[in-house]
């Protein structure tokens, strides 16, 4: 019986240990295309299905009135039904995947365009809400709708910009919030509002199936969506930061005029652990004693207040503060330990959350950066002012997982594989972030600060960490956005009053980016990821030809200009300004690099270049000159 015991024993091992590899090495489910464009009384159109584990369901479409769906030997079948968008679900035993749909107008008109983004880059959240919270779920939405016949942008009117949820090109979709977060659950004790389950602060809902309106802003020629509550979780739970979105724009009657696919970051990484757990090391022990809380994110923050207390207590500022809020005499944390959680800007006002903090005490940026400034990374013993490492930025900020600061210029390497720039090469040294008068979310670089001459600079800040400014205003924001005395990016616009991020992607995650998601809407407006730099991504019907009239008072991009430049380059005060993006030699410089291979006829030759390739004079000509 022992024997056959054994035997059992060893053969359902052996079972299992083959059902793991077999697991491990499975395909996951697939479905290709992603995103299926049908017309009103066109044809139907199909997608397959791959590396199916187990049983195949049945498909289900998120809007039966749209579309009709069928299934048969792996092959989904759509037949368009009603203008409009949904998702298809597919389900096999281990894994769900999505199919995106869109159906149009038979007489769709091809002149239109939009444009969207997210304005940070990467919004933050809190992990956990029953103890503190520093920024609620909060994400915002910008767009703007292009005419290219009359080649203006559409200031709403008779025309309506939505947005939905979508899946990207992993399956992943974040259709909803509620249930992903304990917010809502706290809300009233933050901001004395009761908040249903899954709505924001403004009133919007999440990204879901049911598009939802981006709300016309006259002044600025955008729809924007402000407050969406998202979550940096899909609908299996498993963690994405980067969930896509749809936005949509129609006429009057509904039809379909354009429709573009973004990233809405978010991250719920934003997070003090490091010093401030229970199991970490004795610097930022309170003197009662750690709280050893079993809910890690609850510890922290449990001992964040207590060591709070222990250093305010003692000041009648701090006794004052307690009592004009409702909070419990004895501190911060008996009052979220009595079940009110804390607001952190309630009394440290923060420009993220208007109309919030006590005068008299410090701003939320200045009072952590400057008191962070003298601490040490508990991994390098490096203090953390006084590191130009994003890494110890990441100690707090969503970085180590999320990695926000991965646009362009965060991804940019040097020749030896070491990072070009850091965080502190726009932001300075905390201790300049934590400056006493510093306005925090204002006082930040603006695109001159490193732009400039045909120049681009790796450090926006000198060696005391004030800001650059430089006289050549090519490249500058819009001065006095969005407030007096302040020059933001994200606030600015250029090119036909397109706003900047719309071509050049949010902050910190301008195009190209390290994440496939951001890069979608460029690869599908132009071919290739990066700026939108192609005049045929928004300029649908005709490309007008212009010398100075294109973004930052640059001339056509295309073939049109090839053919036409002669009379503009003989002209030498006129040539002296394309030395900006050709080099001061004419031979060529990083803006004038093609993004992708193109080939020019030009004088009856024919030049080409591959991607990459720097336009200079001397492809075609002896000089600029005739030397």
């Amino acid at each position: 019986m022992k024997i056959r015991a054994w035997l059992v024993w060893l053969m359902a091992l052996l079972l299992s240990h083959i059902l793991i590899v077999a697991s491990a090495q499975a395909a996951t489910l697939s479905v290709s295309p992603a995103t299926l464009t049908l017309k009103i009384g066109g044809a139907a159109a199909t997608a397959a299905i791959a590396n199916v584990s187990g049983t195949l369901r049945a498909p289900s479409i998120s809007n039966s009135n749209i579309a009709s769906v069928t299934l048969a030997a792996n092959i989904i079948t759509v037949k368009p039904k009603a203008i409009g968008t949904a998702y298809v679900t597919v389900r096999d035993s281990a894994s769900t995947v999505y199919l995106n749909i869109a159906v149009v107008a038979a007489n769709t008109a091809t002149k239109f365009s939009v444009v969207a983004w997210n304005d940070l880059g990467m919004h933050c959240m809190d992990a956990d809400y029953s103890v503190f919270s520093i920024l609620p779920p909060y994400n915002n939405l910008h767009a703007q709708l292009m005419d290219s016949t009359n080649n203006k942008l559409i200031n709403g009117g008779s025309y309506a910009v939505t947005f939905e949820a979508m899946a990207d090109a992993d399956g992943s979709i974040n259709s909803y919030s509620a249930g992903k977060t304990n917010f809502w659950q706290y809300a009233e004790s933050f901001f004395g509002m009761s908040l249903p389950d899954g709505i924001g602060l403004t009133g919007y809902g999440s990204i879901s199936p049911t598009p939802q309106a981006l709300k016309p802003d006259s002044a600025s020629a955008q729809f924007v969506a402000e407050g969406v509550p998202l979550t940096p979780y899909d609908d299996t739970m498993r963690r994405n930061t980067y969930p896509m979105t749809r936005v949509v724009a129609r006429d009057a009657s509904g039809a379909l005029l354009a429709e573009a696919h973004v990233v809405m970051p978010v991250s719920d990484e934003m997070t003090c652990i490091t010093c401030h757990s229970s199991a970490s090391g004795p610097a930022a022990r309170p003197i009662s004693g750690w709280v050893n809380d079993a809910n890690l994110d609850r510890d922290y923050k449990r001992n964040i207040l207590r060591l709070h207390d222990e250093k305010n207590l003692p000041q009648w500022k701090y006794k004052i503060a307690l009592k004009q809020k409702g909070y419990n005499a004895s501190g911060l944390l008996a009052t979220a330990d009595q079940g009110k959680s804390i607001l952190c800007a309630a009394c440290h006002a923060s420009n993220a959350l208007p109309g919030t903090g006590i005068a008299g005490i410090k701003p939320l940026t200045e009072a952590i950066h400057s008191h962070h400034g003298n601490v040490r990374d508990a991994s390098t013993g490096e203090l953390l002012g006084a590191s130009t490492n994003r890494e110890t930025c990441y100690q707090c900020h969503p970085g180590k997982e999320t990695q926000c600061l991965r646009g362009a210029m965060g991804k940019a390497v040097e020749p030896d594989g070491s990072m070009s720039m850091q965080c502190q090469s726009c932001h300075g040294q905390m201790a300049n972030v934590g400056k006493p008068g510093r306005t925090g979310w204002l006082d930040q670089p603006n695109c001159q600060s490193c732009h400039h001459d045909g120049l681009r600079d790796k450090t926006a800040v000198d060696a005391s960490g004030v800001l650059k400014v430089w006289a050549d205003t090519r490249f500058a924001t819009n001065p006095n956005v969005p407030k007096t005395g302040f020059s933001l990016y994200r606030f600015s616009k250029g090119h036909g009053n397109l706003q900047c991020e719309a071509c050049h992607g949010s902050t910190h995650a301008e195009y190209p980016t390290s994440h496939a998601n951001d890069n979608v809407m460029s690869k599908e407006m132009q071919g290739h990821e990066g700026t939108l730099v192609e005049c045929a991504a928004c300029h649908k019907t005709v490309v007008p030809l212009t010398v100075n009239g294109g973004p930052h008072g640059m001339h056509t991009i295309g073939a049109a200009w090839v053919s036409r430049h002669q009379s503009v380059a003989e002209n030498a005060t006129v040539r002296a300004g394309c030395a900006t993006c050709h080099g001061s030699n004419f031979r060529g410089s990083v803006l004038s690099q093609v993004k992708v291979a193109k080939i020019f006829n030009a004088d009856g030759r024919t030049v080409s270049y591959a991607a990459g390739q720097a336009v200079t004079c001397y492809d075609c000509h002896n000089g600029p000159n005739g030397d």
